[in-house]
């Protein structure tokens, strides 16, 4: 490990609240971006309908979306289709 790697001992995340701002960030969000020039730009960002949020260790194994459809697919195979009647 690097010692950028490395947490620095003035960092408190003690009180710190795991996925606080999961949900508002699946909602949409804003972005403020200060100018140098001392204007304010704001960006809104809103998920696209079926955006899909890989968790990081997920991702580690399916690092983009044609490594994630090939895993589905290989599951949807292994499901019974059901018969009709």
């Amino acid at each position: 490990m690097t010692p950028i790697d490395e947490m620095l001992p003035e960092y408190d995340f003690s009180q710190g609240v795991r996925g606080k701002h999961y949900q508002a960030y699946r909602e949409g969000h804003s972005v403020t971006i200060n100018q140098e020039d001392g204007t304010t730009v704001v960006q809104n960002f809103v998920l696209e309908e079926g955006t899909i949020i890989l968790d990081p260790d997920v991702k580690e194994y399916f690092p983009d979306s044609e490594s994630v459809n090939h895993a589905l697919r290989t599951l949807i195979n292994l499901i019974p289709k059901s018969r009709e009647k």
